[in-house]
């Protein structure tokens, strides 16, 4: 008998010793539906309603139907870019501010079905959504609080008329996996007629729990977006980037749409978060969110689509990039163009993980189950960890060769909380160790970027963090590199500098719109540029022939005769975006010293890092002499807080020697600030 149950014991017995308890999770966690969309990283916006038409970023909401007529509507296109691209989804702006909707919502009539499309009998979410599907994307709805068209808006009618619209577009179109709440809410508009000012509570007016459950009954699986969630959040701004230090945590009871300390107080998380609220980065692939024939020169570089892609999943968030789509109806050519090759760069820059050969170790691991092989099998489920209480551990490469790279991606088991603080790569020297590079937060995906290194060995501490490191991937690459257009400066006097991004390449430029070439103008000291000019300017690697892409600027008129009415003022017109000028009556008067032809002007709001005095109505007016003036222009600079670009407003032409800027209102009340002012004469 003994001898039969021994050996039986002794099983046990080594099955118990192996048996390894998993680590616990530290909370906040996500839940099932933001894993699904984190695992997505990537996606499309598709910006294309009735301000298309209108050729403004936020229409008034007087707009009439029948402005909406494309001529060439194809979702189809949208989703095969996309997919093309690399991207998972597209999300759609089925109601903008202006009230105009893109289904034929029983609802309003302000609506898609009393267009000249398709005589009315259109349903554009349909289409989409049906491309969507042979595309294999996601299918996403923007909706936007505000309506600038609805008489009711500001009553509780209106909440009642809002939920209807999200009944229609939530239980007709088939799965949506992400619904986008805009936090921009309440300021003037039509109003039906009334054209007045109507400002909500932002964080009652729309009452927002009895909302989020009527998404959560009708999409169970959708994720909702708005500054501070209830799923995902902004990234706090809609330039591309994403704070290095990035929790998905948040103080989510804190936080409501639209609150004007947001930006600042929320949008990288905080460490002590209470919910599980990771952030989107969306950004325009052009200046603007909607098209505008001018931008079309004005499609993001690779260059800065790259930076855009490693600023944002490169630091814990997914990225959210919009097409303008143009009047025919189609993502423009060189949105395409644009948008191909980052997805080919990005597919360049990961093609090899040089660590899937090495051999890996750690100081320090949990056991069976989780070792540190995990981090090297390309399977996200898996991971390393250590035992508890170990929260400072590392994980030691050994190529077994000298090899060189410029990247470290990690990634956290996110499905446990996000737990890394702070953590270091290091290459091994002569038995010494010496610091690549660093860096704080991890989350579902960080990637450093630095110059390259070669090594045999290196290593990555986990220096702090709030519990336990889980890692599921690292990742070394050498991405190839990227050769950058010069870099440009003006000055007051017209002198344009180009600058060249590396030793040992030339420059070469165009002052006529033309493609520069190494037969084109080379640069080799500063020049005059004193009138209405399109410089083009690239970068060439004499060794290889490389050339970079094209630096574009549209030059206009030298400022060197330009003077101010109080001092003060020349910090507006000194050609140097980190000045600005405060404005105490919000007027800025310049005398251009001498009279030109002007076809419009730009204004270049303050550009610190906590402005003030954004301006967002405004006048433009003209003058001989300085003393009778002409109002030629006024309106308001759409979605300048968010967005504090260059603002370009043109309008017929007109002989000018002063030109005056009035501010009407600014964001914050307080007084107006203007970096810079220029104007436009081609």
């Amino acid at each position: 008998m003994k001898k039969i149950l021994w050996p039986a014991l002794l099983l046990i017995l080594t099955f118990c010793q192996e048996k390894v308890v998993p680590p616990s999770p530290v909370l906040p966690i996500p839940d099932a539906k933001q894993i699904a969309w984190q695992e997505l990283e990537y996606y499309g916006f598709i910006h294309f309603n009735m301000n298309t038409f209108s050729d403004r970023e936020w229409g008034f909401g007087d707009e009439k139907p029948e402005m909406f007529n494309p001529t060439d509507l194809q979702p189809r296109q949208w989703a095969q870019v996309a997919a093309e691209a690399g991207m998972k989804g597209l999300i759609i702006t089925a109601k903008h501010h202006d009230g105009f909707v893109l289904w034929p919502s029983a609802y309003t009539e302000h609506s898609i079905k009393n267009s000249p499309w398709k005589d009315g009998k259109g349903d554009l979410i349909k289409e989409l959504a049906e491309a969507c599907k042979e595309y294999g994307l996601k299918f996403g709805i923007y909706y936007s609080p505000w309506d600038r068209n609805h008489p009711d808006y500001g009553k509780p009618e209106y909440i009642t008329y809002m939920r209807n619209q999200l009944t229609e577009l939530l239980s007709n179109y088939g799965d949506i996996f992400e619904v986008w709440f805009d936090g921009a809410n309440g300021g003037d508009g039509y109003y039906g007629g009334a054209n007045e000012v109507r400002k909500v509570d932002k964080l009652t007016y729309y009452d927002w729990p009895n909302t989020y459950k009527l998404v959560r009954e009708l999409q169970p699986n959708a994720v909702m977006f708005s500054d501070g969630g209830p799923d995902i959040r902004w990234v706090g701004n809609e330039g591309g980037e994403a704070f290095e230090t990035n929790w998905a945590n948040l103080m989510r009871d804190s936080v409501y749409a639209g609150m004007p300390d947001y930006p600042e107080k929320y949008a990288s998380g905080q460490e002590s978060g209470t919910h599980w609220v990771p952030a989107e980065t969306n950004v325009s692939i052009r200046p603007g969110w909607y098209y505008h024939t001018y931008e079309d020169h004005k499609v993001r570089s690779l260059p800065d689509l790259v930076d855009i892609y490693y600023n944002s999943i490169g630091r814990n968030t997914s990225l959210l990039i919009n097409f303008p789509v143009d009047t025919r109806g189609l993502i423009h050519e060189n949105d395409v163009d644009a948008i191909m090759k980052l997805a080919a760069k990005v597919k360049e820059d990961f093609a090899v993980n040089l660590a899937s050969q090495a051999e890996a170790s750690a100081n320090e691991e949990r056991g069976k189950g989780y070792e540190v092989k995990n981090v090297l099998d390309e399977d996200y489920e898996t991971y390393w960890t250590t035992s508890d209480g170990v929260k400072q551990a590392q994980i030691t490469i050994r190529f077994g060769k000298d090899v060189t790279f410029n990247r470290l991606m990690l990634q956290e088991y996110t499905p446990l909380g996000q737990r890394v603080k702070s953590f270091v790569l290091e290459k091994e020297v002569d038995g010494n160790w010496e610091k690549i590079a660093e860096g704080t937060t991890v989350g579902y995906k960080r990637v450093l970027r630095f110059p390259e290194v070669t090594a045999s060995t290196i290593r990555v501490q986990f220096t702090d963090g709030k519990d336990i490191p889980i890692i599921s991937t690292l990742g070394i690459y050498n991405a190839p590199k990227l050769l950058l257009p010069p870099s440009y400066s003006r000055a007051r006097t017209g002198e344009v500098t180009l600058s060249s991004p590396d030793e040992g390449l030339e420059v070469y430029y165009s002052l006529d719109g033309s493609e520069p070439t190494d037969e084109s103008e080379k640069y080799e000291e500063p020049f005059q540029v004193g009138e209405a000019s399109t410089l083009l300017a690239i970068s060439i690697d004499p060794m290889s022939g490389e050339k970079s892409e094209a630096l574009r600027t549209d030059v206009d008129l030298s400022k060197a005769k330009w003077a101010g009415s109080i001092d003060q003022s020349i910090k507006a017109i000194d050609e140097n975006a980190g000045s600005y000028f405060a404005s105490e009556d919000n007027n800025l008067i310049v005398d251009l010293g001498e009279t030109v032809s002007l076809k419009g002007f730009t204004y270049l709001p303050m550009q610190a890092r906590y402005p003030s005095g954004f301006i967002t109505n405004y006048e433009f007016e003209v003058s001989p002499d300085g003393k009778s003036w002409t109002k030629v222009s006024s309106g308001e600079f759409s979605n300048i807080v968010n967005s504090p670009i260059e603002q370009t407003i043109r309008f017929n032409e007109v002989q000018a020697k002063f030109i005056r800027l009035k501010a009407v209102k600014t964001a914050d009340d307080n007084p107006a600030t203007i970096a810079e002012i220029g104007v436009i004469t081609k």
